[in-house]
């Protein structure tokens, strides 16, 4: 008899932990898959600014049109309501009662909330300035007492489907289900169907497809790679969210500058010292940040140079010194010799968080039968064409909350003699082992086409560039990842080239500038 799992879950962040656990302290057989060798490697643990969390002086209504606007008015209304409803509370409830957060206090040893961008109220909690670094580790450290299964080195190749991967005929006539993952041991380099009644996708973003980001080499997309060929709906993936500040330095790589230090006032500045944000949106520094990072791209362009600043220590409003505040920015910056209480910090701006991706339902559920998608690589709509600072820690905690919830209330299961159907991966005869420099070739060739072409500011030409480009590649690719002996890179790379063909094609049917979706008609 094969081992059937009622749930496999796909990432290890806060949506993928927090499932695992909901559904592990439910009694349900459950597994985490990350393709990392280290469990705490994920988007979460990068994450500075903070959390949206429940406070007296707020109310739905107020965070709703909030998001809304920061989202162009893009936004799934019903997502937008059942979040703002409900989810705000679930960081007291979970994150701090039951996993025992603990998050920064005033001097009153009341929790401080923050301000970003585009918020009318301060409703934002965090740890100084690594709280997604908390949470996440608080995470696992919750998961490990309550012994949640969990498989590192893992990566998943493919979703195990019904109608294409089982030997009976007659699946080819039933709705379209998911049964399981095929699964590579990175170590071991053996491939294992792995089954399942649900799988959950929580890969978290991709922003590696880009040339400057602020995510960790593990953020490619699998999971919308994956969900893509079993058929799944896929929207809104012409919605690439670019941070506005991410360091510029030539050692210190993928480091965020949190929007917070803006929300304590700091000022963007070029290069003579002087503001220009009075000249994008009203606003100013606190403007959405879609239209801040290509204030910052444009004054970039216009002034024949590589970065602009950020002035922390002339505005800051915050009531600890700078360098307690925000010591993780603090001490990271003096190890590259910038010392932020004295000094403006050089900026650019870098990819950072993907608001479309795999479809979803408000319960997490996607458009194929026991699939769900839940963090960063769904969508619900709930941001519409641009994310709200701070959201996405807590939709990654909230839809992780629903699709366990459905999960658990759903009754019927695949009958375990159709897993006997399935086939197990079929390897080439003569597996072909590349080089990592030809790998490492390709992947820069879609770096540079995505941030040029489909980027923080596109034209119809470029995206058809971007277009033939890829196709070219896709073609090299795929028929290199058939023949090769997998392995991580490898499955990575293949996905690369299809979620970058995803968002490009995406972006040149919307031919309305909307959100982080900027085009400039030049045909």
């Amino acid at each position: 008899m094969k081992k059937i799992f009622d749930v496999i879950i796909i990432g290890s962040g806060i949506s993928g932990l927090t499932a695992g656990i909901l559904l592990k302290e439910s009694g349900f057989d459950t597994v985490v898959l990350t393709k990392t060798d280290n469990i705490e490697e994920s988007n979460t643990q990068y994450a500075q600014g903070g959390i949206i969390a429940w406070k007296n002086e707020d109310s739905p209504e107020k965070l709703s049109n909030d998001i809304i606007n920061a989202g162009d008015k893009y936004n799934n209304l019903s997502a937008v309501k059942e979040f703002s409803d409900n989810a705000p509370k679930l960081v007291f409830d979970f994150l701090i009662d039951k996993i025992g957060i603990d998050f920064s206090k005033d001097n009153n040893n009341n929790i401080d909330y923050t301000g970003e961008a585009a918020h009318s109220i301060r409703r934002i909690v965090h740890y100084s300035d690594h709280t997604g670094e908390k949470i996440e580790k608080s995470l696992v450290n919750y998961a490990k007492k309550i012994k949640l299964n969990v498989l590192t080195s893992s990566t998943s190749i493919d979703l195990i489907t019904n109608y294409q991967h089982s030997k009976d005929i007659q699946e080819l006539y039933k709705e379209r289900e998911v049964m399981g993952v095929y699964v590579l041991d990175n170590k071991s380099k053996e491939i294992t169907p792995l089954f399942a009644y649900n799988v959950i996708l929580a890969t978290g973003g991709l922003g590696n497809l880009y040339q400057y980001t602020t995510n960790p080499p593990s953020a490619t997309g699998d999971g919308l790679s994956m969900a893509y060929k079993t058929g799944a709906d896929i929207i809104n993936t012409e919605f690439i969210q670019f941070h506005p500040t991410s360091l510029f330095h030539k050692d210190i790589k993928r480091f965020l500058i949190s929007e917070s230090l803006r929300g304590e006032g700091a000022r963007l500045i070029d290069h003579k010292g002087k503001e220009f944000m009075s000249k994008y949106h009203s606003l100013k520094d606190l403007a959405p940040r879609d239209i801040v990072a290509r204030a910052i791209y444009e004054e970039i362009y216009k002034n024949g140079v590589e970065y602009m600043y950020l002035d922390l220590y002339n505005y800051y409003k915050g009531k600890e010194p700078i360098e307690k505040r925000f010591s993780k920015i603090y001490n990271t910056c003096l190890k590259g010799g910038i010392d932020i209480t004295k000094s403006p910090i050089p900026i650019v701006p870098a990819s950072h968080y993907f608001c479309g991706g795999v479809k979803i339902d408000l319960s997490g559920r996607t458009t194929i039968k026991n699939l769900y998608a839940i963090g960063e690589i769904s969508c619900s709509g709930l941001h519409g064409a641009n994310r709200l600072a701070s959201v996405s820690l807590l939709e990654g905690l909230y839809w992780a909350k629903k699709a366990c919830e459905d999960i658990i209330s759903k009754k019927n299961h695949i009958k375990n003699d159709r897993f006997n159907n399935i086939k197990d991966w079929k390897t080439p005869k003569k597996a072909v082992e590349f080089d990592p420099i030809l790998i490492d070739q390709d992947w820069r060739v879609i770096k540079l086409t995505m941030w040029n072409y489909a980027g923080i500011i596109r034209t119809k030409s470029g995206l058809s560039r971007a277009i033939a480009d890829l196709s070219y590649y896709a073609h090299r690719i795929y028929k290199f990842y058939k023949e090769a002996k997998l392995d991580k890179s490898i499955i990575e790379l293949r996905n690369a080239i299809t979620n970058s063909q995803i968002i490009v094609n995406a972006a040149l049917r919307n031919e309305k500038t909307i959100g982080c979706h900027y085009l400039i008609n030049d045909v």
